[in-house]
């Protein structure tokens, strides 16, 4: 596997959020079972709750999530801002909370940029002068080269006309631009951007976005906590998070419609199945799994022997999914699946018990999971001889 994941391909870390371990590749940022449990008047509180996950060179990784699900807590680690109860962050080849305090600030002011929902500007600085701060304290650049290299930034996000203005006297969006500037400030390999436009319209935005996606382009990793879905999904990956646990991606990519609450639960109870080319999964009788998902490789559909020969075959690739419905909306047509082709299949299932369980709980869901079972065996041609009879588990 390259050491760099195709953009949108939830499939590299799918396996490490079902069997946590080390990250594919040679990725950037790699945490593992990263733990935080927080000292409260009411008690212990988890805010993360073992956390793998690894982020690679030249992506952009929006991480969302309702308030108090974690987002801030964990790029709080990358940062070094705060410490795991457990775990560990490896940023390149440095395990980031195993140096001290003055080592950290000498490190994160060389290798992070943050770029904070509030700006953080310091009102009694110049523009120019919030962006000349980072580089004084680090150290990087000659003295003599410093303010070329600040002014080349603010040109960069169209800012160089008021690099001797102080920050009240520009919009909030200029602001933010002005942020980015100072993130940029020591060429770090990675940005943090913790709520970024939190606090400006949409237009502006946007705009912030379109800078931060012209930094990937250059070869900076970005990682974005943001609540605006539709930023989101114009980034690399999204990380999901409920109640401190990532949602596996497979199951926010599948069933989008969900709560949060019922994928966080899903991606509790299903299994994961590695299967060799030629493998058979039988699925019709009472026991066995309710739910197949499909996460890489191929699965034909086999049919009941007598009808067979007239159907052409259909395959579910992977992002598909297969449900107990299906066998009882298509009259009992489908037996089971086998492995496509020459390479393995992986799949994530639920059992049957689970499965019963879900529907009793969530009337809605299996009314479109019946939806959907209809849509899928009418788009394969597997149609029920009574399309009147209802559906039961």
């Amino acid at each position: 596997m390259s050491s760099k994941p195709l953009p949108k391909d939830p499939e590299f870390i799918a396996n490490d959020l079902v069997e946590p371990g080390g990250c594919p590749g040679e990725p950037l940022i790699e945490m593992l079972q990263i733990v935080k449990t927080f000292k409260t008047q009411a008690g212990d509180f988890r805010a993360l709750n073992g956390i793998t996950t690894c982020f690679y060179p030249g992506e952009f990784v929006s991480v969302v999530g309702k308030s108090g699900s974690g987002k801030s807590t964990l790029v709080n680690m990358i940062t070094g801002i705060d410490h795991p109860t457990s775990g560990s962050v490896r940023i390149g080849k440095t395990d980031i909370h195993k140096m001290s305090e003055s080592d950290m600030s000498v490190w994160r002011g060389r290798n992070l940029g943050v770029v904070f929902q509030f700006f953080q500007l310091l009102p009694m600085l110049s523009i120019l002068e919030n962006v000349l701060l980072p580089m004084d304290f680090c150290d990087k650049y000659a003295p003599a080269e410093r303010e070329g290299h600040a002014m080349a930034l603010l040109e960069m996000v169209g800012l160089a006309e008021f690099a001797h203005k102080m920050p009240a006297t520009i919009s909030g969006g200029q602001q933010q631009s002005a942020a980015i500037a100072r993130a940029l400030a020591n060429d770090p390999p990675i940005i943090i951007a913790d709520e970024p436009t939190g606090n400006l319209d949409s237009r502006t935005a946007d705009s912030v976005f379109e800078i931060f996606h012209s930094l990937v382009g250059q070869g900076k990793t970005i990682l974005m906590v943001t609540h605006d879905i539709s930023l989101a999904r114009r980034t690399d990956r999204v990380l999901l998070l409920s109640d401190g646990e990532l949602i596996n991606p497979w199951v926010s990519q599948v069933f989008p419609q969900l709560s949060h609450r019922r994928m966080l639960w899903l991606t509790r109870q299903l299994s994961f199945q590695s299967l060799e080319p030629g493998e058979i999964i039988p699925i019709n009788g009472q026991s066995g799994n309710g739910l197949w998902l499909v996460t890489g490789g191929q699965l034909q559909v086999l049919l009941d022997g007598a009808r067979n020969g007239h159907h052409a075959p259909a395959n579910m690739k992977a992002g598909e999914m297969f449900s107990r419905f299906g066998i009882h909306t298509s009259a009992s047509l489908i037996r089971g699946f086998q492995v496509a082709g020459n390479s393995p299949a992986e799949i994530l299932s639920l059992s049957q018990d689970d499965f019963e369980h879900w529907m009793e709980e969530a009337p809605s869901d299996q009314a479109n999971l019946q939806k959907a079972a209809q849509e899928q065996t009418v788009a394969w041609g597997y149609t029920a001889e009574n399309t009147g009879s209802r559906l039961v588990l």
